[in-house]
């Protein structure tokens, strides 16, 4: 690689490249030609070359040449992001400066000072992720902040994640774990609100295949099974709409695929259904072609009301009002003669390649970034401001509502003068009092809805117009915190709050040195923050403001810092020899547990070896469940499913703590599992389906717990299991019950 610089600055251009690699480039040429257009094929052969050249000899941990991973993402940028040359060259070259001896000036002077922009963006943000001591969440911020400079750079971060999650398979279980988790908080939801919702989708697959395999594949499975039942209903269903629309000699395309795996599942878990009752598994999408407008969707929609039954509140007008990211189309549910129930959704070429690439379309169709889209603009005004003023306990506050902002249904809510203004489903007059400005939510006493005075604390609904009534002085409320979603809201509440807390410290610190005065006492901070750790403070402020508030006795601390003074040591403090600190005592169990698996996945068989092990009560793991372990601060394992919400926070918070395990084939141990049972309010129903969980099945039940109303029952049965396919059994025998609609694993 010595030689690698004096190769780029001269004669780059007549490397030869071997069989292999001249295939690699040609199909990169051919997706760029399909989905770009005319490019500068010279210039991306250069950048294939040096990208090439750069990595020889370098292997990743699938055992492939590196070079693969680089025009893979290019590939991507290509295919699904589709904005131009520069895109492409950059992702070309997106590793080098930061994995070889390549430099942004020899990119500035190969490809230009627009390519090295965005290579040295990318780089930066790789720079923060190998960091370790960087938090998702700051890295979250920096990548949110490198976007203000070229949109670009984040575009070409998604196709890398995107690779990245494709070739997960070949890394270590926590390693997948950590990486799948950072992507589904991260990446997918900013996916989302780019509207590049192909790539979303797609990253959520992946994610949920990597965190609940298990759950992943049977929701494929029954997608699979149903594949050719399905074309056949979406051709009926379209035979008589589609004869229609050719009269019309409309140019369209029908397309009729099935939503997501994730999206599928989590409507599962949201509605408390089996697959079966989903009635939703895909949406059917008719796309005019050029050169169609707004109103040719209003006639198609007309025709699919003529032969179908409109469900008026599944209707949806995105083309009239479209959402923040841009996208537009009509969405209507129609129900067939037969009563099922079909998704539409309606629009022109040019919405379609919108609603599938979000951005990167405006990009497109706007010729370049210098005029930009409207939609681009607001976003990024969006995240400067919520970045305006950053505080050092902000960066997880700040994800939080960036995914709360992004993945709830938006609102559209109108000013006195008539302005739209957009919120996120669940928004009140306070949301949109600080959405005007911060000034206004601060001052805001009251509110106005459709002219009818209601609490600052009421939702708002679609097409509210809303008028806020301010007052001279700050109105702020502490209790508003519960009250908002937006993160501006959020923000400024949260800040209020800090601005009270300090306060009552200072008044806390008043009582204690009014004390120590009275007492004759001297005792220097860093003392007193050994007393604050011993009555279980994190900080000197935090023992002040317990003071300040009363729920701490001042009278009591002076006693021991007296008491202190007079021997020489604290109570609770241990003498030098014996103290060791908490992380090294830590670090000492988190070694301890790994080295039992030894690198590999620790067996659950009834023992881990050496270590002790328990199942967590939040989700109640059970054999053939995918599941992690988590070690404690004492260096026992705690057991998860790998999809439960606690485990799912601790491979976040603390991912260093997350070890591989896998279940024994042969456990003898009884698990604790439950069921929800869905029925008909029948006499004999219990008798029933305790008689099959018990002559039939030879299952031991711990309790049952039964509501039932307006002629129906719901009940909760827990009882003893081998493992997840005795579940399954269960579930099934329980199904074939008289009466019984519906049975659920119940979480």
């Amino acid at each position: 690689m010595s030689d690698l610089k004096e190769i780029a600055r001269t004669d780059l251009e007549s490397l030869k490249l071997k069989k292999a690699q001249k295939q690699d480039l040609k199909q990169l040429l051919e997706e760029c030609r399909e989905f770009i257009g005319e490019i500068n094929e010279e210039q991306v052969e250069k950048a294939f070359k040096l990208c090439y050249l750069s990595h020889d000899g370098m292997v990743r941990a699938s055992g492939e040449p590196y070079y693969y991973h680089p025009v893979e993402v290019a590939k991507i940028v290509a295919r699904e992001i589709n904005i131009d040359e520069i895109s492409v060259i950059a992702a070309l070259l997106h590793d080098t400066v930061e994995d070889t001896s390549v430099t942004l000036e020899d990119i500035e002077y190969w490809f230009g000072k627009e390519v090295a922009v965005i290579i040295n963006g990318v780089t930066k943000i790789e720079g923060v992720f190998k960091s370790r001591d960087s938090k998702q969440a700051e890295t979250f911020m920096k990548l949110l902040l490198s976007m203000a400079e070229d949109i670009r750079v984040v575009l070409i971060k998604f196709a890398d994640r995107l690779h990245n999650m494709r070739t997960i398979h070949h890394l270590k279980r926590e390693k997948q774990m950590k990486i799948a988790n950072e992507t589904m908080d991260l990446y997918a939801p900013l996916a989302h609100r780019f509207g590049l919702f192909k790539i979303k989708n797609e990253l959520e697959d992946l994610c949920f295949k990597t965190l609940d395999p298990t759950s992943f594949k049977f929701v494929a499975r029954k997608l699979k099974e149903k594949k050719e039942s399905r074309e056949k209903f979406i051709k009926q269903f379209m035979t008589p709409v589609e004869k229609q629309l050719k009269e019309l000699k409309l140019n369209f395309e029908i397309k009729g695929r099935p939503k997501h795996i994730y999206s599928i599942y989590k409507k599962m878990q949201r509605q408390q259904k089996p697959f079966e009752e989903i009635y939703d598994l895909f949406a059917i999408r008719v796309i005019l072609g050029e050169p169609h407008s707004k109103e040719d969707c209003w006639r198609v929609y007309s025709i699919f009301t003529d032969w179908y039954t409109p469900i008026p509140e599944r209707f949806r007008d995105f083309i009239s009002v479209p959402k923040a990211n841009g996208y537009q189309s009509l969405h209507t549910t129609v129900i067939t003669n037969q009563g099922k129930k079909v998704e539409v959704q309606i629009r022109t070429r040019k919405m379609d390649d919108i609603a599938e690439k979000g951005l990167a379309a405006h990009w497109k169709y706007k010729e370049g970034a210098q005029e930009g889209s409207e939609s681009l603009d607001k976003f990024v005004n969006w995240v400067r401001d919520v970045l305006d003023n950053p505080r050092p306990d902000a960066a997880t506050d700040f994800v939080k509502d960036f995914q709360l902002n992004l993945y709830q249904e938006e609102l559209y809510v109108f000013t006195p003068k008539g302005e739209l203004t957009t919120l996120p489903n669940g928004a009140t007059a306070i949301d949109f009092a600080f959405d005007i400005h911060s000034e206004v939510g601060e001052r805001a006493m009251a509110a106005k809805v459709n002219g009818k005075m209601v609490p600052l604390r009421q939702k708002l609904s679609n097409g509210d117009q809303v008028e806020i009534l301010t007052g001279n002085k700050i109105n702020l409320n502490v209790d508003w915190i519960d009250d908002v979603v937006t993160h501006k809201a959020k923000s400024r509440i949260r800040q209020y709050i800090k601005q009270k807390e300090r306060a009552v410290s200072d008044e806390g610190k008043a009582i204690w040195d009014k004390r120590i005065d009275r007492g004759k006492i001297e005792i220097s901070d860093q003392e007193l923050t050994k007393f604050a750790k011993m009555y279980d403070f994190t900080t000197t402020q935090d023992m002040f403001y317990a003071i300040g508030v009363g729920s701490f006795d001042v009278n009591k601390l002076f006693g021991e810092v007296k008491k202190y003074k007079s021997t020489g040591r604290i109570e609770e403090e241990q003498s030098e020899s014996t103290k060791a600190t908490e992380d090294e005592i830590q670090q000492k169990y988190i070694k301890e547990a790994r080295s039992v698996g030894d690198g590999k996945s620790l067996i659950i068989n009834g023992e881990l070896s050496n270590v002790k092990y328990s199942y967590a009560n939040c989700c109640n793991p059970i054999p053939g469940d995918d599941v992690i372990g988590f070690i404690s601060r004492t260096g026992d394992i705690k057991i998860h499913r790998s999809m439960c919400n606690n485990a799912l926070h601790l491979i976040k918070t603390e991912g260093e703590r997350i070890v591989d395990v896998d279940w024994s084939k042969n456990i003898e141990t009884k698990f604790l599992g439950a069921v929800k049972v869905i029925g008909e309010d029948r006499v004999g129903m219990i008798n029933d389906i305790t008689d099959v969980l018990s002559k039939s099945l030879s299952t031991n039940m711990k309790s049952i717990n039964v509501n039932s109303d307006s002629g129906m029952f719901e009940g909760i049965i827990s009882l003893y299991v081998d493992g997840l396919s005795h579940l399954k059994k269960i579930m099934k025998r329980l199904e074939r019950v008289e009466g019984v609609k519906n049975v659920l694993r119940y979480e």
